[in-house]
């Protein structure tokens, strides 16, 4: 039997601005490794929709749009895990499971961000708009999926990877195979990174029943997650081959894969720290990649940018 849902005593309740403090902690802006890893991939498909000079609006829309939605999708995830997040000694004391804010209070926060990020993609073209209603439901969906699926972290990488597609109607009108190549990529680098992540949580998650790929592959975890790696790898090479990038594409591909090694000597032994502290590694992994397309198509003598 879960607990009650846990109501903030009113008469001790904090002003407006410490609710706004509670309602950033419940967003988790003061920890953004999950705008970053929703922020690179979607970066990395204007550069290429782009070619390197991605309209400037679009990029705004993007940006600021990648900050609304992962701060809505934690608003989500809050109040659909609100019960189980008491039991896990890393997430006890967000601000929905201790109690400090209520549920009516998370799905509030939900709804003002998801309109706040559909009055900004309301100024692109039609199938931008069509396809951010996905993305809406990929971000409702993806909480729940932990306690019927064995891979929920496939649907997260769906849910973060849908932005690639979204990005290259807006520029283009179009989705072509190098986009959902991308769309790929990113898939599979959020089994990678949300991997790492469950690995961190595996005991507690088996007590309390929670589904993820750290207890499904088991043993194997690592040398999975090493495979999915050269995945990953391989499908940005050849993302790039199609798009016809050079060698500073190359070299960002060759940084991230010295990066994806040093993520496996983090977890070699399994420690829930180190494996937090490889999937905070993920960043810089998907900031070499764009940096490296940034650097290419800058530095490339038959680019008009």
């Amino acid at each position: 039997m879960n607990p009650p849902d846990l109501v903030p005593d009113r008469k001790h309740a904090p002003d407006w601005r410490g609710r706004l403090v509670l309602y950033a902690k419940l967003v988790r802006l003061h920890r953004p490794i999950g705008i970053f890893l929703l922020l690179w991939p979607t970066l990395w498909a204007l550069w290429i929709a782009g070619a390197g000079n991605p309209p400037r609006w679009v990029l705004f829309v993007f940006v600021t749009g990648v900050v609304l939605m992962r701060s809505a999708g934690c608003a989500i995830n809050d109040f659909a895990d609100r019960d189980l997040d008491r039991q896990v000694t890393r997430t006890r004391e967000r601000p929905l499971a201790a109690g400090l804010i209520s549920p009516g209070e998370a799905l509030g926060v939900f709804l003002v961000l998801n309109l706040a990020a559909f009055g900004l993609v309301w100024s692109l073209d039609w199938r931008t708009i069509a396809l951010s209603v996905v993305a809406l439901g990929l971000a409702v969906l993806y909480p729940f999926t932990k306690r019927y699926i064995q891979v929920p972290q496939m649907f997260l990488g769906v849910a973060f990877g849908w932005a690639v597609p979204m990005a290259f109607t807006a520029v283009t009108g179009s989705v072509p195979l190098s986009a959902w190549l991308l769309f790929g990529a990113t898939l599979v680098w959020a089994l990678v990174y949300d991997t790492q992540y469950a690995m961190a949580d595996r005991e507690e998650d088996l007590k309390i029943g929670i589904k993820s790929t750290a207890i499904l592959f088991g043993c194997y975890d690592r040398l999975l997650i090493g495979l999915l790696q050269l995945l990953l790898l391989g499908l940005l090479a050849y993302v790039g081959y199609l798009t016809e990038r050079g060698i500073w594409y190359i070299v960002g591909l060759t940084v991230a894969a010295g990066l994806a090694t040093h993520h496996q000597y983090l977890i070699r032994n399994r420690e829930p720290a180190a494996c937090f502290r490889a999937f905070l590694a993920n960043n810089y992994l998907g900031m070499a990649v764009f940096f490296g397309l940034v650097a290419d198509y800058a530095l490339d003598p038959g680019n008009p940018v």
